[in-house]
């Protein structure tokens, strides 16, 4: 009888522990996703920018608005730009205010890489080209809106 209750009690802690295990929440990973912006700024002292893009993640294609591009100097740039959204645990993550991660976040005329990082952890790598005239095309306070 004793040895009874024994295999009893054990297979009754094999069910609890894979109840418990079962309804245990899946842990949420960070992921990778793929980023196109294309973005134009005008300017003379005050200036307006803005553009669009999309965001590949998880085989699904998002469209994004861009705006608030800095404040303009003088002149007229655009940029086309690619790169990788990291830190993202859903497509929506990737909406947000952007600011520069360490040196190197402005934009500069010619080949561009620029580093930034919204309140939701998510961190843009993109490279591309500056077109135009415009002393800086500054991304660092740029705003992503999925559409």
């Amino acid at each position: 009888m004793i040895g009874f209750i024994r295999a009893f009690r054990c297979v009754a802690a094999v069910v609890v522990a894979a109840t418990i295990l079962a309804g245990a929440p899946a842990q949420s990973y960070a992921q990778t996703g793929t980023v196109h912006l294309r973005v134009v700024k005008a300017g003379f002292i005050v200036g307006f920018g803005g553009g669009s893009g999309t965001l590949t993640y998880q085989g699904r294609t998002y469209p994004l608005r861009v705006g608030g591009i800095g404040v303009g100097t003088l002149g007229v740039a655009g940029a086309r730009l690619a790169g990788t959204a990291s830190n993202l645990r859903s497509a929506s993550d990737i909406a947000g205010s952007y600011s520069a991660v360490g040196a190197g976040g402005a934009f500069v005329g010619g080949a561009q890489v620029a580093t930034l990082q919204n309140e939701r952890g998510v961190v843009l790598t993109l490279h591309g080209v500056q077109l135009g005239f415009q002393v800086s095309l500054g991304l660092a306070g740029m705003n992503i809106a999925m559409q």
